[in-house]
């Protein structure tokens, strides 16, 4: 039997479809290294052309050692073509034919196998047996369009996952031991708009599964967050932790990047989850065209205001299809950095403050090297005798220091 190694790129959605494909592979063994292997299929993000260009680069060295190279995930759609003219690929595999993986790698002529962007995954991942997590895939797609984004063109519009088969998959890796469930997807929070549905619905149904102790959540829009999800705030089994992606904190930068989301009705939301108990993080983007030093220093004010505890920031980064690509007022790369590292400076001595104030009765989630994260998402480092790896510790007080949480146990 062929040797195959999985090499994954991108994003937790990336993950997941990266083990449907593992799943679906009946006459491959699947590696743990690339030296290893005799056929590698690059599951590949093309967010930026950064991301291109590391699957690119990844592509090209496994072509010099002679490494048969099929392509899949988003940069199949956005390069595959390309790249397969250009001699660097043997296959293409697109979205949809993840679960035709085993039967496409056995042809002896080279393939290319878009599929479509209408489908849905049916194939139920139940093996995590290397993660102390299970990751469920919810929905597929995205309606935003965002002026940098080219994610829709290569995912699809949004589309749900059916309630029925997350269920099913959910009980079974409940039953097998898992605890915490992160839900995951291209635009999770549009769950359920074309099933008379919603995130909250379903996040009610999840949490009635036994077994599940806890439901950690993707990335959010603010637009998202309605009366029903909010209801679910003070539930035990909701993550004291939300990711809402703001990307911009000055109103006519959020028109530029062509956003739902408005900085007054923002800041309100966020207040009202804070004051929950909750940790929250957001992605932002700086140095996208258009945002002059009037603008940053704006935002800066309006950043400042934000009861942020985690981020996840990036320099602009231009990706080709995109509008945002067409726009003059472009910020130096430099100039973008210093803004970057301001805003990282800002939420890392909020998170210290914050961490200081839910020092106690924490419930961690160990991974490897008895390292967890606890309700609110922060990192615990526990000194114990044991390996707790995939263990549930409650840990009622913690040391804080600016680097990092520590306890005994």
């Amino acid at each position: 039997m062929k040797k195959l190694f999985l090499k994954t790129f991108g994003c937790r959605t990336n993950l997941y479809d990266s083990a449907i494909m593992a799943s679906n592979l009946k006459d491959f063994i699947l590696v743990n290294s690339e030296k290893e292997a005799d056929i590698i299929v690059v599951n590949s993000c093309t967010v930026t052309n950064s991301a291109d260009g590391s699957a690119r680069g990844y592509i090209s060295k496994q072509n010099r050692a002679g490494k048969k190279v099929i392509l899949a995930g988003c940069g199949a759609i956005s390069k595959g073509e390309e790249l397969q003219r250009d001699g660097k690929v043997f296959g293409v595999l697109g979205h949809s034919e993840k679960s035709n993986i085993n039967e496409l790698l056995k042809s002896q002529k080279p393939f290319f196998k878009l599929g479509d962007l209408t489908s849905l995954d049916t194939d139920i991942v139940q093996d995590f047996s290397s993660k102390t997590k299970a990751f469920i895939k919810i929905q597929e797609g995205c309606d935003f369009s965002c002026s940098y984004c080219i994610i829709p063109s290569v995912r699809g519009k949004a589309r749900s996952q059916d309630e029925s088969l997350l269920l099913k998959q959910i009980e079974k890796l409940a039953y097998n031991g898992f605890g915490e469930f992160v839900l995951t997807g291209t635009n999770i929070g549009s769950y359920g708009k074309d099933k008379n549905s919603s995130i909250a619905k379903l996040l009610k149904k999840i949490s009635q599964i036994k077994g599940v102790k806890r439901i950690r959540l993707g990335s959010l829009e603010p637009v998202q967050i309605d009366d029903e999800f909010k209801e679910l705030l003070g539930e035990e089994f909701l993550e004291k932790h939300l990711h809402i992606a703001l990307q911009h904190t000055n109103e006519k930068m959020l028109q530029i990047m062509r956003r739902r989301n408005h900085l007054e009705k923002d800041l309100e939301l966020f207040e009202y989850i804070a004051d929950k108990g909750f940790a929250l993080g957001t992605d932002y983007i700086v140095g996208h065209p258009g945002e002059s030093e009037e603008i940053w220093q704006d935002a800066l004010i309006n950043f400042k205001k934000f009861p942020l505890t985690h981020l996840h920031a990036f320099t602009f980064s231009k990706r080709d299809g995109t509008h945002s690509t067409t726009l003059k007022e472009e910020v130096r790369g430099d100039k973008a950095k210093q803004r970057l590292k301001i805003l990282e400076e800002i939420v890392k001595q909020n998170n210290f403050e914050f961490r200081k104030k839910h020092s106690k009765n924490l419930l961690v989630l160990v991974e490897e090297n008895n390292i967890g994260y606890d309700q609110y998402y922060n990192q615990v480092k526990i000194t114990s005798k044991d390996n707790l790896h995939k263990s549930w510790v409650y840990l009622e007080d913690i040391e804080v220091k600016e680097d990092g949480n520590y306890a005994v146990f």
